[in-house]
């Protein structure tokens, strides 16, 4: 119950060729303190609750629990939800032994575009694709709960 995951800003739309799946997401928070995120997920036709602790220094290893509910519970829960719901499309692309989670934000955060990658170990290495960009693990900013209280359209750049 354990996550090692790693995020990055994304360079290019090139991902998109490369892409083994694409879903659209809709998100929203039952609670988004950073020590506890109680998040609601709505991914193509499934329901997800997931609960995520705060992350350990360095922001890469934190804990999480994530279970599928019923897809109906999941939209009635998603009404329940703090202000400032995520709305992307998750594209999966392969990379070596790896798997990077591409979103493509929508809404508030329209102009983002985020790859994840989730690890065995800190210290596991993987390929770069060329379309990755910035590594942004470390920058809170980056946090979907984050993201739901101050969209990236609001952000100076």
């Amino acid at each position: 119950m354990v996550e090692i995951e790693r995020k990055f800003l994304v360079k290019s739309e090139d991902f998109k060729e490369q892409a083994f799946t694409q879903n659209k997401i809709a998100q929203g928070y039952l609670s988004s303190i950073p020590e506890r995120t109680v998040r609601v997920r709505i991914k193509g036709d499934r329901g997800f609750l997931t609960i995520k602790g705060i992350g350990h220094q360095g922001g890469m290893t934190r804990f999480e629990w994530e279970n599928e509910i019923p897809f109906e519970e999941a939209q009635e829960l998603l009404k329940l939800c703090e202000k400032g719901k995520i709305e992307k499309t998750r594209f999966e692309i392969k990379s070596g032994d790896h798997v990077f989670e591409v979103d493509e934000f929508y809404g508030e955060n329209e102009g983002l575009i985020m790859a994840e990658i989730e690890l065995k170990s800190e210290n596991e290495t993987f390929e770069k694709p060329d379309w990755l960009g910035e590594e942004v693990t470390n920058d809170k900013r980056y946090y979907n709960a984050y993201l739901s209280k101050n969209p990236y359209k609001d952000w100076e750049k």
